[in-house]
């Protein structure tokens, strides 16, 4: 049994069927405690998606963590700047009307969010990695459009190949 401290725990027991289902535990929370009652792999994957949630992601981004084998991973701000203007920063990571991080989610593959001082990422691993790239460029200076350049040449191929999948062989007659 898994205990969570929810800040946001309004939107867990709107989905609790959901998750229950979903996941294959049980869900009981007193105050803001959540506790998560299932088999230990069950109780991993319930308990990201919960972070997910009191991070801020939709029910549709957070269950991804399930359903496409996405893993959630926070980027904090202050560990890849030394400057202290973090609301300028926080400013160029969302671009004018919320585009930057349109723009990033798509090139990525990701579900983007920004909170306080952190930025959630949903996503495959190998996707994750160029998008915590091309956040820390942005968060260190790097013009927006060198950084979406970067992103397009990135191959969308999986990068571990662990030999599972059969070879294009051209000379099969």
């Amino acid at each position: 049994m898994k205990t969570i401290i929810s800040e946001k725990l309004a939107r867990i027991i709107k989905n609790k069927k959901k998750l229950e289902e979903k996941l294959n535990i049980k869900i009981t929370n007193r105050g803001k405690e959540v506790q998560i009652d299932g088999n230990p792999e069950n109780e991993f994957t319930a308990t990201q998606i919960i972070d997910a949630l009191n991070f801020g992601f939709p029910f549709t981004a957070a269950i991804s963590i399930k359903e496409e084998d996405n893993v959630l991973e926070i980027l904090p701000i202050k560990e890849h700047t030394i400057k202290k203007d973090l609301e300028r920063i926080r400013g160029r990571l969302i671009g004018k009307g919320g585009k930057t991080l349109q723009t990033l989610s798509k090139l990525t593959e990701c579900y983007l969010e920004l909170k306080d001082n952190e930025i959630g990422i949903i996503g495959q691993p190998e996707n994750i990695e160029h998008a915590t790239e091309a956040i820390i460029g942005i968060i260190r200076g790097a013009k927006h459009g060198n950084v979406y350049k970067g992103l397009e040449k990135k191959p969308k191929e999986m990068i571990y190949d662990l030999g599972l999948k059969e070879e294009k062989n051209s000379n099969n007659k």
